[in-house]
């Protein structure tokens, strides 16, 4: 029973961690929860001081007459605090319904991806916080002003409504400049890459040195004698690699962990492979469940390819035919290199964690610079066979990506995509076309790992700008 009630606490004190990232990521990025807490706090700010300056009258005498001149009469101040209540909801449902327009315009236009960094947007939830808390504050405070059974004005409280109130006119004209800009697709993506950049830098910490680490393999384990099946279906979005090596060494066990961040898990599927299995027990199994932050949606706690998918799919749409937008698609190009720029600058995560060295304890599959490649530029270089711009801006992304990375093998794989390019591109576009290509493809292939690409790049095809 001891042993058993040890092991729980063990489990919940392991937990936490990854409940607490958890509820912090979706403090940051929830649509309602930091309006809920300006609202909350805007309340109780205003219930205070009507409080307070019941108890104590003479804090009434430090509001300047000329913001509130009537200090002795009630009705004004409940009519104020009304009036200005009531403006703020009404602008409140004003702010939703430009949200909701921009949010569908977004997605119908870009991707129904995007709508998650709307949803993150800090203006747009400081902008529903203020209005919704300054209308909290005046209902906290309007029961306070009253005439019976003695004459009551709270003063400070009331000249604090009307400060909101100019606030959140202000904070008005600030949010409708604000979306103006937002939604704007250069806006959009220049966002996207900036968290993508900043997930990058927490999963891929370690740069490449001049000989870069020579990929890891699984070790060849035998005895992989049980599985554990995931229990909810979802995405994967975390996982917490610590808390696996931390319990696969208590229990004396190797733990290979089957399906990546970003992937879908069906309730019922294999999700963890576990070496001696027969030493860990149900409860053990549910803490290496739990380590693991499944949902119904990817996003970028630890999924680098989840923002350049992002950035891809609003490519997509620019070059369909529908739209035929290929300034879009090549903006969305620069970005994705600027991504790349930085993968290949970084190490991948390692895939197999030794405690103590030397003692596999966990293999778990990362995305590589080849995966991520594909991921970026596959797609795109398929629906822009038949657009010159769109394909030498890829070329070009790829010229920038090779001078920044010694690594022979990338080196090779960039070159290698480009000639996919050149290759798809050769049944649609005519021989003039098909000139600017090639000669960037060239001084692509001549182009020495880690060297920076010669100016007469820039002049090769002037049509790509």
């Amino acid at each position: 029973m001891n042993a058993s009630m040890t092991t729980s606490r063990q489990i919940v004190h392991a937990r936490f961690p990854l409940v607490l990232r958890h509820v912090l990521y979706n403090l940051r990025g929830g649509f309602l929860v930091r309006p809920l807490l300006i609202a909350l706090f805007l309340g109780a700010l205003g219930a205070t001081l009507a409080w307070l300056e019941a108890e104590a009258p003479w804090l009434s005498a430090w509001g300047p007459h000329l913001f509130f001149p009537p200090h002795a009469d009630p009705q004004v101040a409940q009519l104020i605090l009304g009036d200005i209540a009531e403006a703020t909801m009404t602008v409140v449902s004003i702010v939703f319904a430009i949200l909701l327009m921009t949010l569908t315009l977004a997605s119908m236009q870009f991707s129904p991806r995007i709508i998650l960094g709307f949803a993150r947007d800090r203006v747009t939830q400081w902008t529903l916080g203020v209005f919704l808390g300054t209308f909290c504050y005046c209902m906290a405070a309007l029961p306070s002003a009253r005439s019976m059974p003695a004459p009551f004005v709270p003063v400070a409280t009331v000249q604090g409504a009307m400060f909101l109130a100019l606030a959140c006119v202000a904070w008005l004209l600030f949010f409708i400049h604000h979306i103006s800009l937002a939604i704007g697709v250069n806006q959009i993506v220049d966002k996207i890459a900036g968290e993508t950049e900043r997930m990058i830098d927490e999963v891929m910490p370690n740069p490449c040195g001049p000989s870069p680490v020579a990929p890891q393999e699984s070790p060849d384990v035998t005895g992989w004698d049980s599985v554990i099946r995931s229990e909810l279906s979802g995405y994967i979005r975390y996982v917490d690699a610590r808390e696996l090596v931390r319990l696969a060494k208590e229990f004396h066990v190797k733990v290979e962990v089957l399906r990546r961040v970003g992937h879908f898990v069906p309730a019922g599927v294999p999700l963890l492979r576990v070496y001696k299995g027969e030493r860990i027990s149900p409860a053990v199994r549910a803490a290496c469940l739990k380590a693991f932050d499944l949902g119904p949606s990817r996003t970028l706690q630890q999924d680098v390819e989840f923002g350049i998918l992002q950035i891809v799919d609003i490519a997509l749409k620019a070059i369909s035919p529908a739209v035929n937008d290929p300034s879009t698609a090549i903006s969305c190009v620069d970005q994705l290199s600027r991504i790349l720029i930085r993968c290949a600058g970084r190490r991948k995560p390692d895939t197999v964690l030794y405690d103590p060295p030397a003692v596999v304890r966990v293999v778990m599959p990362w995305l590589g610079f080849a995966q991520l490649l594909e991921s970026a530029f596959e797609q795109i270089r398929l629906y822009a066979t038949g657009d010159v711009a769109v394909s030498l801006r890829l070329l070009r992304a790829l010229g920038d990506i090779a001078s920044s990375t010694t690594d022979p093998e990338r080196h090779r794989l960039l070159v290698e995509h480009g000639r996919r390019i050149v290759t798809g591109c050769s049944a649609r576009l005519s021989e003039d076309e098909l000139r600017g290509l090639r000669l960037r493809l060239a001084t692509l292939e001549r182009l020495p790992a880690g060297a920076s690409p010669p100016g007469a790049q820039l002049r090769e095809a002037p049509r790509a700008s």
